[in-house]
């Protein structure tokens, strides 16, 4: 049960990521304020929490694996999935970008939940119990 709760929980996350990358600029929601570089912390935090929940199903899904194959089998996946969508930008939409800063945020994102992962896993365990 817990396998499908993490498998469309991540393909829901996935779906947010791909409509909210790929809308209309003009129908992305302001906030008011000029904060430099705010899109990045928003491809951080989506591919963030995108890894964490992919790692989560793997786990579930194949965990006979070494959690490193696991984690690095969910940054790949999520690197990839950044890099797919940006070139969706740059293809099939006429006001979005491209942008190679938002691969790298996304893979800082990324790199920091395999990361936390890691540490969490070292101090408490709770990962295995998974």
């Amino acid at each position: 049960m817990l396998k499908k709760i993490f498998f469309w929980t991540a393909l829901t996350w996935s779906g947010i990521i791909l409509v909210s990358c790929l809308i209309k600029s003009d129908e992305i929601p302001q906030i008011g304020m000029d904060i430099p570089n705010l899109d990045k912390v928003v491809h951080a935090f989506m591919h963030f929490v995108f890894t964490l929940l992919w790692f989560f199903y793997f786990k579930k899904k194949i965990g006979n694996l070494k959690n490193y194959k696991l984690l690095l089998i969910s940054l790949v996946l999520s690197f990839f999935f950044g890099i797919a969508i940006e070139l969706m930008q740059r293809f099939f939409t006429v006001t979005r970008n491209a942008d190679v800063y938002d691969v790298f945020a996304n893979l800082s994102g990324a790199t920091l939940a395999v990361m936390v992962i890691i540490l969490v896993n070292k101090y408490n365990g709770i990962i295995d119990k998974i």
